[in-house]
């Protein structure tokens, strides 16, 4: 388990080395292959859980069946924390979007270390808002912004995530199919793959297999905007 990563989540920002090894040791670690369900949308939230490896995407389905993916999580993430301050079903399902390692403590042991650690509780709370910010701002985008500017906006978000330099630019390996990148703009798959397209017309981005490399990132922000 690489413990730098692991170290970067809310969970443990606050703790000193030895405080946050004796969670770490305390929590329960799994492994997922592609496509497993971590939880489903309904189930009783009884567990957080930090991403060690991998990749793990949170989505809401809708009455008729569509399924809306609200955002894409990488190691030192954290997800399912919310049912720890509001007691109740998932609001989502997590899938597993790349092989996995996961470690997940459950609620009422949470609520027993927090006790003594209240300092990691406001941690908790600074990532959920930040993460309610980014929720704030897909909905204005969907009201404002055009489909090629929300999705230059979420190639750079992955980007910052998950990129990783190669001589030929921003290497961002995000391992969605071209449904799952439509959802995650909330355009139809045709119209995304025409962005994409016309953004690698222009040279600003190379396609590859679920992954993009990024060529032109000044104006990529410029049409995020």
């Amino acid at each position: 388990m690489d413990q730098h990563v692991v170290m970067k989540a809310p969970l443990f920002s606050a703790l000193d080395e030895v405080t946050a090894e004796r969670l770490v040791s305390s929590m329960t670690p799994q492994r997922l292959a592609r496509g497993e369900v971590v939880f489903r949308e309904g189930d009783p939230g009884d567990s957080l859980y930090v991403i060690v490896s991998g990749k793990v995407k949170l989505a809401r389905a809708s009455g008729d069946g569509r399924e809306s993916l609200l955002s894409v999580l990488g190691p030192g993430e954290m997800f399912g924390e919310l049912s720890l301050f509001d007691p109740g079903p998932r609001l989502s399902t997590a899938y597993v979007v790349s092989g996995s390692e996961l470690i997940s403590l459950g609620n009422e042991s949470l609520r027993t270390f927090l006790q003594t650690h209240p300092e990691v509780a406001m941690q908790m709370l600074a990532g959920m808002a930040h993460r309610l910010r980014r929720t704030n701002e897909g909905i204005s985008d969907l009201v404002f912004t055009d489909v090629p500017g929300r999705v230059a906006k979420a190639l750079l978000d992955l980007s910052d995530r998950f990129g990783r330099r190669t001589e030929a630019g921003l290497l961002v390996a995000h391992e969605l199919t071209q449904e799952e990148l439509a959802q995650l703009v909330g355009a139809s798959r045709e119209t995304v793959n025409k962005a994409l397209a016309d953004f690698a017309h222009r040279g600003w981005i190379s396609l590859g297999a679920k992954a993009v490399t990024l060529l032109d990132l000044q104006r990529l922000r410029r049409r995020a905007r």
